[in-house]
């Protein structure tokens, strides 16, 4: 594959680190819907989602009801009446009005099987739709950093890739964090690690050993394409090899400017990406470019100023002795920003993953504990069937259920 340079504006790294268990935490389940159940797994939110794309996000809709209601509440009728958005010099509409317009000029590259899901998260939470459509399309205005982990620089060859979601802490979005185990029928499962009332992803691992974690440059107004997060999610739901995933962001059309790392647990490698508008590359393990300098053996480090000079300093000075509790310092401060929303460090050989999340009054998820997960462990739960039943999601009433299996937009 022909590699471009990327003009990386966040975090992304990779290189491969030790084995670390993370041990089944204790589970309570909430309450179920259909095929569809949520739980707390040491207090964190998990919502199991299964079936067609409407009976997912039927089942998200009902058992985070107030979640969703609350945060698309906050999004749009406090937080977003603070900002405006000015593009080529000219100042835009209140972001409400605009993201819907540019969701509108978006749909045309969309699989309609994302707003089917995003149909029965508005019937399952009772709002109007256009809201859940609007609040899904926010990532296309708000970029990130990230980054990924894998190669030699480790104690055993496991593959990590870690990830740094620097959004804001100010959206709140923090409050309503989950992570969303989903079986979509005839497609690949995955977890995502997400915010309550969401389709797309931005951070996620599928049942295939496949991790991606994402980061935004510029490029604002370059609209006509497949939404960043919702290109990420099929590769999730896609994908069985690093190739298939590469693939699925080569062959579709994009917006923005983005940069990605995607690793592959199979194999133990990983790649760093640019899909941007106009532009498509990666860029290997142990590679460099004259804006990466620093070529590490077994590792892909892809920064901006001075956090890639400290994270490329960090990746050198412990290479070889990495494991998984190494492996997620290297995403302390101040490689990570104030703006730090949630830092990720999967393992993807095992599909182990840690997650860490800003506070509610705050303060950045580097300097909040990490939650330990196992998407194998994830999938096998079953709820306590003496829980809360709310109604299972009812037909479809544009038939998305006859359409649940057909292919992407590829």
């Amino acid at each position: 594959m022909k590699r471009t340079s990327p003009r990386v504006a966040g975090l992304l790294v990779v290189l491969v680190l030790g084995v670390v268990s993370a041990a089944r935490g204790e589970t309570r389940t909430v309450a179920r819907c259909g095929e569809g159940f949520l739980e707390e797994v040491d207090g964190y939110r998990v919502l199991h989602v299964k079936g067609t794309p409407y009976e997912m996000g039927y089942q998200q809709g009902a058992l985070l009801r107030d979640e969703i209601r609350e945060q698309v509440h906050f999004l749009f009728d406090v937080k977003a009446k603070e900002m405006t958005f000015e593009l080529a010099g000219i100042k835009l509409l209140e972001p409400k009005r605009a993201i819907r317009g540019i969701a509108a000029r978006q749909r045309k590259f969309v699989p309609e099987r994302f707003f089917d899901e995003m149909r029965g998260i508005a019937d399952g939470a009772g709002m109007d739709v256009q809201d859940i459509v609007v609040a899904n399309f926010i990532p296309e205005m708000f970029h990130c950093s990230g980054f990924a982990l894998s190669g030699s620089a480790t104690k055993d060859g496991t593959l990590y890739h870690g990830r740094i979601l620097d959004y804001g802490c100010d959206w709140r979005l923090q409050d309503h964090a989950v992570l969303t185990v989903a079986e979509p029928k005839g497609r690949i499962p995955f977890v995502n690690v997400t915010y309550a009332g969401f389709v797309g992803s931005v951070t996620g691992m599928n049942a295939e050993r496949i991790s991606i974690g994402e980061m935004g440059g510029r490029g604002l107004g370059h609209w006509d394409g497949v939404p960043m997060a919702l290109l990420v999610r099929m590769a999730l739901e896609e994908a069985d090899s690093l190739d298939h995933a590469i693939a699925v962001f080569r062959d579709h059309p994009r917006t923005c400017e983005y940069y990605y790392v995607l690793a592959d647990g199979e194999t133990g490698k990983a790649v760093g990406m640019e899909g941007s508008w106009n532009v498509f590359g990666t860029i290997a393990m142990g590679e460099s470019h004259p804006k990466l300098p620093v070529a590490i053996k077994d590792a892909v480090v892809l920064s901006a100023g001075k956090r890639y000079n400290e994270l490329s300093r960090r990746v050198k000075e412990g290479r070889g002795t990495f494991d998984a509790d190494s492996a997620r310092h290297l995403m302390d401060r101040p490689v990570a920003m104030n703006s730090n929303l949630h830092s990720v460090l999967f393992e993807t050989t095992t599909t182990r993953f840690w997650v860490a999340n800003a506070s509610k009054d705050g303060k950045p998820a580097a300097d909040q504990p990490f939650h330990a997960f196992q998407l194998r462990d994830l999938l096998a739960h079953r709820p306590d069937t003496t829980a809360p039943a709310l109604p299972a999601p009812p037909a479809d009433p544009r038939g998305a259920q006859a359409k649940a299996t057909t292919g992407s937009a590829r």
